[in-house]
């Protein structure tokens, strides 16, 4: 009994880590990854802006292991910084898109009536406007730069997150216990607070998951175009530019930040699909 005794703990966490999907382990493992690259960015003592007589110089040259640019910046450094520009700005615009969509989805879903249709309308306008395209307006009226793409990214996420928001509600609101908590005579406020939101926290957070993915490859796109992050400051998408002219001399300046932003989407994706397969009991054994 007292072996037996000793073996179900160890034969819990294997179970607990066996039952985890396999997307879910490896997006875990490569946003593991991406977070390394920004803990190690801020302990680099290379300035990732700062230009040096040594261009193009190739990988494993000495003082610059992943080499450099036309410029003679490092590129290791350079990717690094692009790494916490990338989470800061998808960490921003996930922020402001699921802020103002869990409110508005929560709002019609849960009171209904002409809100809910105003807010639907409001929010399939909004759908139709995509991330670039509200870059570009708020380019014309504000300066570009990581602020406007913020916005704009975030913006363009609220949707996406309003109906994820909406559907969840409706599905809870009918649920007995709410019925109980208005016969008890709690008001709506408590109740969207102490009931609903608790319950429809699942589907946003893989929501939210699937969404960080969608804004760094927007970011990458928009400092791309020139409307995201502003030189000399590094981005991915901005490093991709740059290194767009003289990829026939050597490639790494473009391999290295298209092979950064494919892991931060690949890793991203692959954790809100693994969310999604645990938290729906019936995928899980």
């Amino acid at each position: 009994m007292a072996s037996q005794a000793a073996l179900r703990p160890g034969a819990r966490r294997r179970s607990w880590w066996g039952g985890l999907p396999i997307s879910l382990k490896v997006g875990a493992f490569l946003i593991s990854l991406i977070l390394l690259m920004v803990f190690l960015s801020a302990l680099n003592p290379t300035n990732p802006n700062a230009t040096t007589p040594n261009r193009l110089a190739p990988i494993f040259s000495e003082g610059h292991p992943l080499g450099t640019d036309i410029l003679g910046r490092d590129t290791l450094a350079r990717v690094l910084a692009g790494a916490q520009n990338a989470l800061y700005v998808g960490l921003i615009a996930v922020g402001i898109g699921l802020s103002v969509g869990l409110l508005l989805g929560v709002l019609a879903g849960y009171l209904g009536g002409w809100l809910d249709q105003i807010l639907s309308v409001l929010l399939e306008t909004l759908y139709a406007l995509p991330a670039l395209l509200l870059a570009l307006l708020l380019a014309a009226i504000f300066n570009p730069g990581v602020t406007t793409s913020m916005v704009a990214i975030g913006l363009a996420a609220v949707p996406a997150f309003a109906r994820v928001a909406r559907a969840s509600v409706l599905s809870v609101k009918a649920l007995p216990y709410i019925e109980a908590a208005r016969a008890l005579g709690m008001g709506q406020g408590r109740i969207m607070l102490r009931h609903v939101l608790p319950n429809i926290m699942g589907p946003l957070v893989v929501q939210a998951s699937l969404a960080f993915a969608v804004a760094i490859l927007a970011e990458a796109a928009l400092s791309y175009l020139g409307l995201g992050t502003q030189p000399p400051n590094p981005s991915w998408g901005r490093m991709l530019r740059e290194a767009q002219s003289y990829q026939e001399l050597t490639p790494y300046p473009v391999i290295f930040p298209g092979l950064a932003i494919g892991l931060a989407v690949l890793g991203f994706n692959l954790l809100g699909d693994g969310l999604r397969d645990y938290l729906d009991p019936r995928k899980r054994s």
